[in-house]
Formats: structure tokens, C-alpha cells, sequence
């Protein structure tokens, strides 16, 4: 994903729209995911806790979501960073950033108007739950 722009934040209802998308995915894999959606700040807008996703998931998606917006790349970027390369582990260090996939910019108009952030499964399962809610913008 090449770096854009700030819009203006992302709605309410927008929110709720990535959100139903992100939980459709979710259930239909029988995943249990807190979903969290922040604006292009980083600040809530909305949160899911879906029945038996772990209480732990619930900052971690919110950290997602927020190194997301922050960066405006996929935090699946830094895990790959990371990987099995020390400088990479540097990342570590930054409490602004979550190297763990899952978390996505939200992107409407060439512009990052927030981002989600999902947690709960293995990161491959976060970062699908979290695309399905991201495109749901553009869709």
C-alpha cells in the first residue's frame, strides 16, 4: 500500500459498516474477534467484542488499529519486519506499534479516514477479518 493522504474521519456510520462487514467474516469462519475502529487520529469510534473473544484482545486490537492510522500501512508490515531480524525486533521497542497483522488503514477517496484493528485468532486470521472490514468502505 503507497502512502496517502489524511481525509476527514471516518463516520459513525461508516464505522458501523466496516464493523458488520469485519463480523460477517468473522462468524463465518467461527472466529470469536474484538474489532476495534479508530479514526484518522487514532481515537475509538467503535468497539466489538464478539461472545468468547479473550479480554486480551481488546488492547491489542485497539493498538492495531491505531499503529495502522499512525503509520497508514497494514501492520502486517512490521511483522514481516521483524521476522527473524534483529534490527526488525527494534519495532519492539515503540509502544506505538503493533507488529502483529491485523490491523488496516481505511482508505475512502484515496484518503485514510481511520483504521481497524482485529485481534483474537492467529495474525493471518486478524488481518482477514480486517481487510473484509476495510474494503467494506469501498465496496
Amino acid at each position: 500500500m503507497s502512502l496517502v493522504e489524511y481525509g476527514a474521519s471516518i463516520s459513525l456510520e461508516t464505522a458501523k459498516k466496516v464493523m458488520r462487514s469485519a463480523e460477517v467474516e468473522a462468524v463465518a469462519n467461527d472466529w470469536s474477534m474484538v474489532v476495534v475502529i479508530v479514526d484518522n487520529g487514532g481515537h475509538l469510534v467503535a468497539m466489538q467484542k464478539m461472545d468468547h473473544a479473550i479480554l486480551g484482545a481488546i488492547d491489542v486490537a485497539h493498538t492495531k488499529a491505531r499503529t495502522a492510522v499512525l503509520f497508514k500501512r497494514p501492520t502486517k508490515v512490521y511483522q514481516e519486519a521483524i521476522g527473524n531480524d534483529f534490527p526488525g525486533s527494534r519495532l519492539l521497542s515503540n509502544h506505538e506499534i503493533c507488529p502483529f497483522e491485523g490491523g488496516v488503514p481505511i482508505v475512502q477517496d484515496d484518503k485514510v479516514i481511520g483504521a481497524i484493528g482485529v485481534s483474537g485468532g492467529q495474525p493471518a486470521q486478524d488481518g482477514r477479518v480486517a481487510m473484509a472490514g476495510a474494503q467494506a468502505v469501498n465496496g
